[in-house]
Order: structure tokens, then sequence, then C-alpha cells
């Protein structure tokens, strides 16, 4: 556990056995305000005390078997070994715990979520690109038992790949486990008709964004809404069906455009394109509020050039690098085919290390 983490529970500790003192005086509970609100922190930091007092007699054990290490007797000098070991191996326990219960956390991470992909420089090999992260993020999804739906996509000329895909994941904690996805994808690989063996480079962007409430997609003016219909297509041009059900809404100040056509029903595209487009709008407001945070800037929108990644995904070293915290690991295939915690929850760590 580092310095911080130890600093900021000794403080919360301070406050606890305050707390504690004041509710053991008669004269508290005189004011029923005060007293339901410092029996409910009491209650709350009883949560993070109680392991953080038994993570602290650990540490005590911990520094007087190293003491004890100093003895020349061998048969102790293993057993002492063995009791740090088992020390140690508790200590975890308890501080997955103690970070758990210290993370910060926003309303919106419980909330489900968009992941808009779309293809950035590289031409066809980056319309494959997109189609190999959707499915990626498809199996991650499908682990996890979360539900999945598609709100569009655009296939490339080739009908291979996607210009881009717009899903929509559904479950508990999904933005908080995706929020950090965000941003310029790249991939390096030998395409298929490369006869030379080349490697080429080629980018996508992803942008997650957090669905909002019925009440808070209300608030869209629709004054400021341009709406199109047109008929479903699939890949190489052939239509889905003949009647004018596909949305397209444009955003008139913002100039954001969004479609469907994934239902048959022109209503029902329509809702689906309007939750798009408020979930859009809301988290280009957030950037514009957080253009100055040095987090924040690690996680928002890209260009989609090759020099703008979060991650690299080389297939010809089976590595996925994210540059982001260092991360490199030689899993490629694992993670393309949904093993995705094993990157996620390392930067989600760091963020929520640097909040703390």
């Amino acid at each position: 556990m580092n310095s911080y983490m130890i600093k900021k529970l000794d403080l919360l500790y301070k406050r606890y056995k305050y707390i504690s003192k004041k509710l053991g005086n008669y004269r508290t509970y005189n004011d029923y305000n005060s007293l339901r609100n410092l029996s409910t922190e009491y209650s709350k930091l009883s949560n993070i005390i109680r392991p953080f007092l038994k993570w602290k007699k650990l540490q005590l054990n911990l520094i007087n078997n190293k003491i004890l290490l100093k003895e020349k007797d061998k048969e102790i000098y293993l057993m002492v070994l063995e009791d740090i070991k088992n020390i140690k191996i508790k200590q975890k326990k308890i501080e997955k715990i103690l970070y758990k219960l210290l993370s910060p956390k926003k309303e919106e991470d419980d909330r489900n979520c968009f992941i808009e992909i779309k293809a950035g420089s590289g031409g066809n090999e980056a319309a494959i690109f997109v189609k190999n992260i959707s499915r990626m993020y498809i199996r991650y999804a499908e682990s996890k038992k979360w539900k999945i739906e598609i709100i569009n996509i655009h296939y490339n000329e080739n009908g291979n790949g996607f210009k881009e895909i717009i899903l929509k994941i559904m479950g508990i904690g999904v933005y908080g486990k995706l929020k950090f996805e965000s941003g310029g994808h790249r991939v390096q690989r030998v395409p298929e008709t490369e006869s030379q063996g080349r490697i080429h480079t080629s980018t996508c962007i992803i942008a997650v964004m957090p669905e909002l409430l019925k009440t808070e997609i209300s608030e869209i003016n629709y004054q400021d809404l341009k709406i199109d219909t047109f008929r479903s297509s699939g890949a190489g041009g052939q239509h889905v069906n003949t009647t004018d059900s596909a949305i397209r809404i444009t955003h008139l100040p913002t100039g954001i455009v969004v479609e469907c056509q994934d239902e048959r029903s022109q209503h029902k595209n329509k809702a689906k394109a309007l939750s798009v487009l408020a979930a859009r709008i809301n988290t280009l407001e957030i950037e514009k509020k957080n253009k100055d945070n040095a987090i924040k800037k690690k996680i928002l929108l890209g260009s989609g050039d090759r020099s703008d990644r979060n991650r690299t995904y080389n297939f010809i070293q089976k590595r996925v690098t994210d540059h982001r915290i260092n991360l490199t690991i030689y899993k490629l295939n694992e993670i393309m085919d949904g093993n995705l915690d094993i990157l996620i929850n390392p930067i989600i760590y760091q963020y929520n290390t640097i909040k703390l």
C-alpha cells in the first residue's frame, strides 16, 4: 500500500476517533441533526477503519518478524520467513478491500454506455481494424454477461470492414469499466493483400459515452435538430428493406450527426439516434469543461492521426501497449478475443490512485 493511501487512512482514523468521542458525549444527543449526521459518518467510516486496523496489526507483526530474521538459528529463520509470507498475503487481501472502499466513484459509472468506433487513417485496413476492435468489445461484454445492442454500422466499400460502428452496452458498472477506452487506437500488421510483407499502420478513434436519463434527453431543443429519413442498407449497398425507416439527426448548433438504421421501425430508430445524440452532446460539454484537466486530457477523443494513440496493437510481435501508463502485454490474441481486464484494470487503478 502506497504512502499516500496510508496517510489518507490515518486521517480517516483520526476522524473516526473524534466522532466516536463525540458520540460518547451525552450532550450530542440533544441535537438530533448533529447526532444523525455523526452516526451516519461513523457507520461509513467503520467499514473502512475495521480492515485498516487489521492491516496495521499485521504491519506491526511484519516489523517484529523482520527483527527476528536476524536470529542465527536456521529453523527459526525459516519459520519467520514463512510467517512473513503469510502476513503479506493477508495484507494484500485487505489492501484490495481498502482500495475498493476508497476508490472515487461517480454516479454515471454505473450507467450503460455507447461505444462509437470510427476508422481513422489507413484506408481499408483501418475499416478492418474497426471491425476487429468492435468484435473485441462485444466478446468482452459477453464475458461480463452484459447486453449488447448494435445502434448503427457503416460498412466500407469492400464490405469487409466498418467505417463506423456504434454499440450500446448494458449492465451494472459498464461505463465505469469502459470509460478509459476513449481515444486513438492504432494497429501495426501486415495486410493480407501486402505481397512484400510490409507492415501497415492504421488507426481508429473510440468514444465511450454514458447513457443519459430520459429527463436529460428531453432537454434537447427540437428546433435545433434537422431530421432526415432514408432507406436502410447493408454491406455492399444491398437494401435491408424498402421503406424509409433509417434516421439521420443533425444537431445544428454543434454539427453533430447521428444515424440509426438498425430497426425496421422509424420511431425506434429515432429514439435510439436521440439517445446517442444526447450522449454525444453531453460528452462534448464535459470535454470543454475539463480541457485544462491533465487527467481528463488523457482520455478525451483523439484526432485519429497515426501519432495520436492511447494504445497500439502490434500483430507481428503479438503485443499490446497502453502508452498512457507504459504497459506492454504479450497476449494480443487473448485481448482481441475479449480478455480486456488485463488492460482495463491497471489504468483504472492508476487513475484512482492519482485521484486518491
